[in-house]
C-alpha cells in the first residue's frame, strides 16, 4: 500500500511539472525545399514575413507590405527567441509557419499592437543567406504523401495475401469436418 501511495504522489508531481512547462514553438513547413546549405546560428539572413495574433487573426506587421525582407543574424538575439529557433536549418526559398508562444515572443509586455501574453503566428519565407549563393531554381521536396501511399499499397497487398493464405488453410482443414476453436 505504501508503494502505491508513493507512486501516485510521484506521478501527480510529474504531471504538475509537465502542465506547468512553457508551451513550445510549433514549426510547420509549408513549402519544403531541397538544398545543400541550411541556416545556422550566426548566419545573416533575409526573411519575408507576415505576423498575426493567434487570438483573433489580426495582422500586426508584414515585410511583404513594405516590399523588403527583414535582415538579421540568426541566433544572436536580434529577433524574438521563436524566430532564432524557428528559422534554423532552413533552405533558401523554404516557407514556414511559426506558432510562437508568449515565452518565446514578447512575454508579458505589450509591444505596439501586440498585447501582453500573445501567441504569435508568423508566415515566413527565407529569401537569402549572406555568403551563400541563391540557387538558380528552387527545388521542392517530393511530397511525403506519395511515398507513404506506395508503402501503404504494399502493406495492403501483403495483408490481403496473408488473409487469403489463412482462408485457404482453414478451408483445407475444414474438409475433414473438424471444428476449429483455436483462435
Amino acid at each position: 500500500m505504501r508503494f502505491s501511495t508513493l507512486s501516485i504522489a510521484v506521478l501527480a508531481s510529474a504531471t504538475s511539472i509537465v502542465l506547468a512547462a512553457d508551451p513550445e514553438l510549433d514549426i510547420e513547413v509549408t513549402r519544403a525545399v531541397e538544398c545543400e546549405r541550411k541556416t545556422q546560428r550566426g548566419d545573416k539572413v533575409d526573411v519575408h514575413y507576415r505576423g498575426s495574433l493567434q487570438a483573433d487573426g489580426s495582422e500586426f506587421d508584414a515585410s511583404y507590405n513594405r516590399g523588403s525582407p527583414l535582415s538579421f543574424v540568426v541566433g544572436q538575439g536580434q529577433v524574438i527567441k521563436g524566430w532564432d529557433e524557428g528559422l534554423l536549418d532552413m533552405c533558401i526559398g523554404e516557407k514556414r509557419t511559426l506558432t510562437i508562444p508568449p515565452n518565446l515572443g514578447y512575454g508579458d509586455r505589450n509591444m505596439g499592437p501586440i498585447p501582453a501574453g500573445s501567441t504569435l503566428i508568423f508566415e515566413t519565407e527565407l529569401m537569402g543567406i549572406k555568403g551563400v549563393e541563391a540557387p538558380a531554381s528552387i527545388v521542392l521536396k517530393e511530397a511525403a504523401s506519395e511515398e507513404t501511399e506506395g508503402v501503404k499499397e504494399k502493406i495492403k497487398a501483403k495483408i490481403e495475401d496473408a488473409a487469403e493464405a489463412v482462408k485457404v488453410t482453414l478451408e483445407d482443414t475444414d474438409a475433414g469436418g473438424q471444428e476449429h476453436n483455436e483462435l
